[in-house]
């Protein structure tokens, strides 16, 4: 009898226990937590090298560090830069050229000899991560496609010999366009005609553990689609709920293009009884300048894009499907390949010029630091087009009030008051509010009427919070740029203090500790 007494006290003290390290501290951090950090999502970039003066190996490893890019992907396995990659800490993806699919395909020892010369030879000083069979093999060079799974065998073979097989992944990239009805994603399935190499190719990577590459271009599925695929959707751009794509048989709402290609590739890949198989986006971007026939193709929609999708990806956003599941993506790409033949969008790729110039500044403050001298945080807060003029009015009335927005600038008489419109004032409103609040994306939102901008949305006399916030910065930071010849790329997470996590573990054991007294004492 005794025991059932102490039974009920006992139980409260573990559950009160449990729930403040569970509930209170969002820092406390469960063992499972670790294979989470394990496979954190990352974002790199492809490096092609149809670029006049191309740096030089040990220069562009050094740019790379500069940039703090950590991870990049080649189109081949030129030796020089893997040599020049050696005991640093960028990762790599190396590529078996698709003029060389046929012999290594053919031949065993070929694939043995491959991989013993661009991979054992520079392996572990060189962090080689994975091995691209091919670009796009089954799309565009359809006639290699019999010897496309031949070659990955032979090559993982060869890893195996080399004890590599573990550290080292092999896969090829795919075009979307292996993706038949990729919208609705639930209706999606893989190209019939392709189905026997690809259950072979999937059976592989679930053997494996290695990714399905996916080169995935929301750019190119808008230009096809103009008129029902908007532009705000295929940049990451904010929307109203009524501007989401919604999936009718899973009710899944998507908005962005990309999440939902991601998602159109995993239910192909299901219809094919493969669900263990995560995507790789291997390659996606936006071109900067294009010809007559383009005219998204612009410095403002590819620093959109880009800057975008950093932040959702580390943001760890997932897609509807798999909220739980980011997947990495490779920029495409570092530099503007000036040597590519027409249209004139394919030379204009790039983050950098091919003299390591920034085409243009990327905007993710708010998800970690991207670019070091992205310090001038030019990204403005403004109203979104298309707004009842209520519902702009409420959210003003917020931000003004409970906000704590300088709204004295729109007032009667001062410079921001013309345009004397709702949707004027709320848009210096929202990004007084932004700017206060350090520009977090979450600031920008007030129930989905604003969206972030890269221009700046001053007018004559009308200064906007976030140009008065960088004007100080900005010559400096030019004359940075200039000095250096580049911005920085950096890749980090919000970090926590570890001071913190102590101070609060004690005290969430210091209360224990005292519940537990009490326990004893009422028994007693």
């Amino acid at each position: 009898m005794a025991n059932t007494k102490k039974l009920p006290p006992f139980f409260l003290f573990l559950l009160f226990c449990c729930c403040f390290f569970s509930t209170s501290s969002p820092n406390f951090v469960p063992e499972i937590k670790v294979q989470q950090d394990k496979d954190e999502p990352y974002v790199g970039v492809n490096i092609g090298t149809d670029v006049s003066n191309l740096l030089s190996p040990a220069d562009l490893v050094a740019f790379l560090q500069l940039q703090k890019i950590t991870h990049v992907r080649l189109y081949d396995a030129d030796p020089d830069i893997l040599k020049a990659l050696a005991k640093t800490k960028i990762r790599v993806i190396i590529s078996v050229p698709n003029n060389q699919i046929l012999a290594i395909g053919s031949s065993n020892t070929t694939a043995a000899t491959w991989i013993g010369r661009n991979v054992a030879a520079y392996y572990p000083e060189t962090l080689i991560t994975a091995i691209a069979v091919g670009d796009e093999i089954l799309t565009t060079v359809p006639s290699s496609a019999p010897l496309l799974m031949p070659a990955i065998e032979s090559l993982y073979s060869a890893l195996v010999a080399a004890n590599l097989h573990n550290q080292i992944k092999i896969s090829t990239p795919n075009a979307a366009s292996i993706i038949l009805d990729p919208f609705p994603p639930s209706q999606a399935f893989f190209n019939q005609s392709m189905s026997s190499v690809l259950s072979k190719l999937l059976q592989f990577c679930s053997r494996t553990q290695s990714p399905l590459m996916m080169n995935l271009y929301p750019y190119y599925v808008f230009m096809q689609n103009k008129g029902v695929v908007p532009i705000d959707n295929s940049l990451f751009k904010p929307l109203t709920p009524s501007k989401e794509m919604v999936d009718p048989n899973t009710l899944l709402h998507y908005t962005n293009v990309l999440d939902a290609m991601i998602d159109s590739v995993y239910f192909s890949m299901k219809n094919l009884n493969t669900t263990d198989v995560v995507v790789l986006v291997t390659e996606s971007g936006w071109p900067s300048k294009g010809d007559s026939k383009e005219p998204y193709a612009t410095i403002d929609n590819a620093d959109t894009y880009n800057s975008n999708l950093i932040k959702h990806i580390i943001d760890r956003s997932g897609t509807p499907l798999h909220p739980e599941l980011t997947s990495s993506v490779y920029i495409y790409e570092l530099f503007n390949e000036d040597l590519r033949s027409p249209p004139l969008s394919e030379a204009n790729w790039g983050l950098f010029h091919g003299n390591s110039t920034p085409v243009y500044l990327l905007h993710v403050s708010g998800s970690g630091t991207f670019l070091a001298n992205d310090t001038t945080n030019q990204t403005y807060c403004i109203a979104m087009d298309g707004v009842d003029k209520r519902t702009m009015q409420t959210a003003l009335d917020w931000a003004c009030g409970p906000g704590r927005a300088n709204c004295s600038e729109i007032q009667p008489g001062e410079s921001c008051y013309q345009p004397n419109d709702v949707k004027n004032h709320a848009s210096y409103a929202f990004d007084s509010y932004y700017q206060k609040e350090g520009g977090s994306p979450s600031s920008c939102d007030f129930k989905g009427v604003a969206m972030i901008t890269t221009t700046d949305p001053s007018h004559g006399s009308c200064i906007f919070p976030g140009s008065k916030k960088v004007s100080n910065k900005t010559s400096e930071v030019a004359n940075a740029t200039q000095a250096s010849g580049a911005n920085t790329i950096r890749f980090l997470g919000a970090q926590t203090s570890k001071f913190d996590k102590n101070v609060h573990v004690l005290f969430g054991v210091t209360l224990c500790l005292f519940y537990y007294s009490l326990i004893q004492v009422q028994l007693s």
